[in-house]
């Protein structure tokens, strides 16, 4: 019989941003934008403090989304696919490049509870490809907890951290927006960050109208603004998320007692935990060939997706 962790079965209702919420060309002060926020962060609060059995899942997501954005800022050229090629497709323990070390970095965020030390941040900004020293660090880790214990709102916050590493080193933009996300859950009181920042660091919110549509970076005029507007739309696309993962994990699991397979109960909440699982997957009760025989069988439950559009060397996720 499969044993699932019990919340894996206890439904939970995704919320959604209120459409009067929504940002558009309309908001025009800080104030609004702020506002909007506000909202949407609302909304999301719930999600952040979820215990569902899906939650590893969508977490992970949310990191690869900012991870494959992150690509952009570090001068690579990975995508998401290419991103789950790099992390599952490796030996275990072996190092998987630079691309998949950022990738890890924002793994690492989703999964552990928003705690800053120096020594943490070390870790970051090696897996980030940046350099800094221990003095520095310490710097930053004061400034964060200044900013959790602020009373300001906080998106003010994230932005904050986001402007106090930039103006540290210009070229740490990558870290600033980690920081922001971390700092944000920090400041919401959130049992672990999501990732939602850095996906939209190239996005509308942050193109300046008086600048030729220039990218606004940490620090330069408008940038408190971008980060509540980028802030609704990771809200609303999380939530988004959190529907579509909610909906195909319950399929997952109406399916679960189905299977016959040593070591099913293994998978699925390996599927259920994360975004993506090997489809040649080996543990203890389960062969690398009965892996490919479940992983199809799930398929044919249209329990899961294979992800990586291959025939071989496949990745199977919700």
């Amino acid at each position: 019989m499969i044993r699932l962790d019990p919340a894996a079965a206890v439904p939970v209702l995704s919320p959604a941003v209120p459409a009067w919420a929504l940002v558009d060309g309309a908001v025009v002060t800080d104030a609004d934008a702020a506002f909007c926020a506000g909202a949407a962060l609302s909304a999301l609060d719930s999600l952040a403090r979820t215990q569902a059995g899906w939650a590893g899942a969508w977490r992970q997501r949310l990191a690869l989304k900012c991870a494959a954005a992150s690509m952009r800022l570090a001068g690579r050229s990975e995508d998401e696919a290419a991103l789950r090629d790099a992390w599952h497709l490796r030996e275990a323990g072996t190092d998987p490049g630079p691309a998949g070390s950022i990738f890890g970095a924002w793994r690492q965020l989703a999964l552990q509870p928003p705690a800053a030390s120096a020594d943490r941040l070390e870790k970051i900004v090696d897996q980030l490809g940046l350099h800094w020293d221990g003095e520095a660090l310490a710097d930053v880790c004061t400034e964060i907890e200044k900013l959790a214990g602020s009373p300001r709102p906080a998106p003010f916050a994230a932005a904050a951290i986001a402007v106090h590493v930039v103006a540290m080193r210009s070229d740490c933009e990558l870290l600033a927006w980690w920081l922001a996300d971390l700092v944000l859950a920090q400041s919401l009181r959130w049992p672990r960050p999501l990732p939602l920042l850095m996906a939209h660091a190239f996005g509308p919110a942050f193109r300046s109208k008086s600048g030729g549509g220039k990218r606004i970076r940490p620090g330069e005029e408008g940038f408190e603004r971008a980060v509540y507007l980028a802030l609704v739309q990771g809200a609303v696309e999380a939530c988004r998320l959190a529907t579509e993962i909610a909906r195909r994990a319950e399929r997952l699991i109406a399916v679960a007692p189905k299977l016959r397979a040593k070591g099913a109960g293994d998978v699925v909440q390996r599927l259920l935990d994360n975004d993506a699982v090997s489809g040649s997957l080996t543990t203890k009760n389960l062969s690398r060939f009965a892996a490919r025989r479940l992983f199809d069988r799930l398929q044919q439950l249209e329990a899961v997706r294979e992800l990586s559009g291959r025939t071989t060397f496949r990745l199977f996720g919700l």
